[in-house]
């Protein structure tokens, strides 16, 4: 009997350290949750540089005289890109074949300086213009030229990296033109490329 004790004992107290562990509790670690990957936010195509280019186009003279004609020339320009916001400038040099329907002028060159302000959509920018028309050519006979105004609009588009292709159309106002008491409206619509760099 006392040897069953001893044994008893001996066993309850060889298979403590075990029924021990086994009563701990079971400390789990926390799941914590990986943060969402969150896309960067598209910014658009960086617009900012210089360019240069050559344009073709149709006129149609309105106000008190009415014609129509080809118009084309080279244009150079700078724009800086604000993000999504495009701004610059540019300074067009146009030959024109815009004939009075009358027979009594024609308007022989169109000279342009104006404020690019656009959207940049990525590799399509939209703008609107603003800024001067400098037209050289006759009226009656005699040589005639004058500064007046335009506004218009346009867009470009990447056809790579450093080649744009776009359309513009402006509306250019002469008042009195050069002291004759004409008062003549041109309307320009173009295609152009340009190189940027």
């Amino acid at each position: 009997m006392k040897t069953l004790a001893f044994a008893t004992a001996a066993a309850s107290l060889i298979a403590l350290p075990v029924l021990a562990g086994n009563l701990a509790p079971v400390v789990t670690e926390p799941y914590i949750q990986p943060a969402p990957q969150i896309a960067p936010a598209f910014t658009g195509t960086d617009w900012t540089g210089g360019y240069v280019g050559a344009n073709i186009g149709y006129g149609n003279l309105g106000g008190d005289e009415d014609g129509s004609g080809a118009v084309g020339g080279l244009q150079a320009g700078y724009l800086y890109d604000f993000g999504t916001f495009v701004l610059g400038g540019e300074l067009g040099l146009n030959a024109a074949n815009l004939d009075f329907d009358s027979g009594n002028g024609q308007i022989d060159s169109l000279t342009t300086l104006k404020m690019k302000a656009g959207y940049d959509a990525g590799r399509t920018l939209v703008y609107g213009t603003l800024g001067a028309a400098y037209a050289d050519g006759e009226v009656a006979g005699v040589s005639a030229n004058d500064t007046g105004y335009l506004v218009g609009a346009g867009f470009d588009y990447l056809l790579t990296d450093s080649v744009t292709v776009g359309g513009e159309v402006n509306y250019n106002k002469f008042d009195n033109f050069d002291g004759t008491g004409l008062d003549l409206d041109a309307t320009t619509v173009g295609v152009n490329v340009n190189y940027r760099f």
